[in-house]
């Protein structure tokens, strides 16, 4: 007997998919289109506290700067991340 198994057939795809097992041995599926409508709809939802909002972030290119935080790493030129060092709990590293 062979099981045929197709995500684009599911009746609960999307709900589901975080636990399911076909996500846990191939990993999620690459795209979900939603139309324009649908994405409406979904922020309609998620202002009225019924599902969550969307988190998807598309990639520009651009490096965000962060307003809200004062000293952040994206709002100031001259900070900068130092190296790796030696932090003494063992782990052999510490960010500084």
């Amino acid at each position: 007997m062979t099981t045929r198994i197709d995500c684009d057939t599911c009746l609960v795809r999307g709900l589901a998919c975080h636990d399911c097992v076909v996500t846990v041995l191939l990993g999620p599926p690459p795209e979900l289109t939603i139309e324009d409508e649908e994405r409406r709809a979904l922020d309609v939802l998620a202002g009225g506290g019924l599902v969550p909002p969307l988190r998807m972030v598309e990639a520009t290119g651009a490096v965000p700067v962060c307003d809200d935080h004062p000293g952040s790493a994206t709002d100031s030129p001259d900070s900068t991340i130092g190296p790796a060092t030696d932090s003494g709990h063992g782990d052999g590293l510490a960010f500084g």
